[in-house]
């Protein structure tokens, strides 16, 4: 239970990070640019956006209520279903699979544990029944997504971003394709 708030919150990070184009318009700056245009071409707003986790455990459920505010449609998908007061309270849409949940959601949130059930779960298949340029954020585990769908999905417009703080393997070696994306 130690960092469960500190993944919740770099979580919710990463998904502002990857909505409003920071990294990129970040880039732009340090490289003396200052073309506002070209730092809001992939700058959205968050709010109004379908959210969904995979995985309302301790992590997922804390970053379900962080997102709240933003005033998104928050989904959800589990093998065990949160409390009916719960969902209420957060206005959580239940999916009884990731496949049903993907395929309406413009950020997909992975807080998943590794096991033979979620290995490789997002890979050609399942990425390829998200919405087209929706965005992919894996704090859980590295193999929980196949390195090679990913870079496929960002290469092909699919995924419009990726954020993750977990590879496989760890560390990541120096040709890991994520580390040029």
């Amino acid at each position: 239970y130690s960092n469960s708030i500190s993944v919740s919150e770099h979580v919710v990070m990463m998904i502002l990070a990857l909505v409003r184009n920071y990294i990129p318009s970040y880039g732009t700056v340090v490289r003396g640019g200052w073309n506002i245009a070209d730092c809001v071409e992939r700058s959205y707003d968050l709010e109004g956006m379908a959210v969904g986790t995979v995985a309302a455990g301790r992590i997922g459920t804390a970053v379900l209520r962080r997102l709240k505010p933003f005033d998104v449609k928050l989904h959800y998908t589990d093998r065990h279903r949160l409390p009916g007061s719960v969902e209420q309270e957060l206005g959580l849409t239940f999916h009884p699979t990731a496949e049903s949940m993907v395929r309406i959601c413009d950020v997909v949130t992975i807080n998943a544990p590794l096991h033979p059930e979620t290995e490789h779960m997002f890979d050609d298949k399942l990425i390829g029944r998200m919405k087209r340029g929706a965005y992919l954020i894996n704090t859980a585990r590295g193999k929980i997504c196949d390195r090679d769908a990913v870079v496929r999905a960002l290469e092909s417009g699919q995924l419009a971003g990726y954020a993750g703080d977990v590879w496989f393997p760890q560390p990541a070696p120096q040709d890991h394709p994520w580390r040029h994306m």
